[in-house]
């Protein structure tokens, strides 16, 4: 069936803003300027400060809802279905997941290039697979079992050519890739256990994705903007890039975009970018299929890598090819896109029909969705 105008442009936007979310972080990233107090000029490592714009984007996303649920009651017959009355402290937990995934992988994001950082993040599955048998009694089908295992051979390559890169880039230590990668991989355990919170504890209740995905950044970002407060006074030595050697200097970030204001302009994009990307993801998922939406996020990735080569951000490596390619292969493994294409065999679709999908199918499906990844988005 050929997609309608705005199936196409919704996988576009899903597309254009899933990738410019982490392409303005990163180049943020890139700026150096001047501090308080004329500090000399050094480069911009605010990762917490980047967290509480993502954080923003995503409580806009309530904002939205509201002014959908306001537009749509004064239609003679709404359409909306606003869903059922909820604790929103149900939406703490996960909220507190998300803050502390999504500000680890900004500070890993400092340390490793955009498409590596964008390729490790697909180690979620990993981690949300095991969770889900462990938590929430799913049976993984034998393709996914398979998934697992082919992804983590392809972040063992994608950590290979990050390792041989180290010792030829000058744009990133060793050390800090190597870094930089193992605290993406440790942020998607978290981002799993986000994941199966939600599925456990919200999604049985009927909530709009749009409020969910609001009433987590409503949390993220009050939490975390207090939380800045602390680390302005918390030394953590050479670990921190600021010139102060704190966990996080909001006012030196502030006085960094007052003296380049194009800062500025990179956090926009990221806040805006995450909040058009998660409407995105939702409608993506309504009005075509959450498979199209895996499709669309590992796309990302691709374009993420070639604007960053484009961009002299990044050298070109073969081996983060194959890594790219093996990554695919074991996302698609999992999320069950070979399906179709075994189903035109007659003992395959007949074993297929047999259950091999039972209890994994949809409720794989859903459990995903909600995680974003890609929330942070991803980030």
């Amino acid at each position: 069936m050929a997609w309608t105008k705005y199936q196409l442009f919704l996988a576009g936007l899903m597309l254009t803003t899933g990738s410019i979310n982490t392409l303005s972080a990163k180049w943020a990233d890139l700026f150096s300027a001047k501090g308080c107090h004329d500090n000399p000029e050094h480069d911009f490592s605010h990762p917490f400060v980047q967290a509480v714009g993502m954080f923003l984007g995503e409580f806009s996303c309530l904002v939205v809802f509201y002014i959908l649920l306001f537009h749509d009651k004064r239609r003679p017959e709404p359409r909306m279905n606003p869903g059922q009355s909820f604790n929103p402290l149900l939406f703490f937990p996960p909220a507190m997941c998300d803050m502390t995934a999504t500000s680890i992988m900004y500070v890993a994001l400092n340390m490793t290039s955009a498409s590596s950082f964008q390729m490790l993040r697909g180690s979620v599955i990993i981690f949300t697979g095991l969770l889900s048998v462990a938590f929430l009694g799913r049976r993984l089908a034998p393709s996914q079992w398979i998934g697992i295992f082919v992804t983590i051979l392809g972040l063992v390559v994608v950590g290979l050519a990050d390792f041989v890169s180290g010792h030829k880039d000058d744009t990133h230590k060793l050390s800090d890739v190597i870094t930089g990668d193992l605290l993406i991989i440790m942020a998607q355990i978290i981002v799993s256990v986000q994941m199966v919170l939600e599925e456990k504890f919200v999604y049985k209740h009927d909530v709009h994705p749009l409020r969910a995905v609001g009433t987590e950044g409503f949390f993220g970002f009050v939490v975390l903007t207090l939380l800045l407060i602390p680390m302005y006074f918390i030394h953590v030595g050479s670990f921190s890039n600021n010139p102060r050697q704190v966990l996080e200097d909001a006012l030196d970030a502030f006085c960094q975009i007052g003296h380049k204001p194009l800062i500025l302009l990179a956090l926009l994009g990221n806040t805006v970018s995450i909040a058009f990307f998660n409407f995105a993801g939702i409608s993506v998922t309504k009005e075509i299929s959450a498979t199209t939406r895996m499709v669309l996020d590992s796309l990302r990735t691709l374009v993420i890598w070639v604007v960053s080569l484009a961009l002299s951000w990044e050298q070109f490596h073969g081996l983060q090819v194959l890594g790219f390619l093996v990554l695919l292969l074991g996302t698609a493994l999992y999320n069950g896109l070979h399906r179709p294409l075994l189903a035109r065999i007659p003992w395959c679709a007949e074993r297929m029909n047999r259950g091999e999908e039972e209890g994994s199918g949809g409720e794989r499906d859903r459990l995903l969705d909600n995680g974003r990844a890609q929330t942070a988005e991803d980030t």
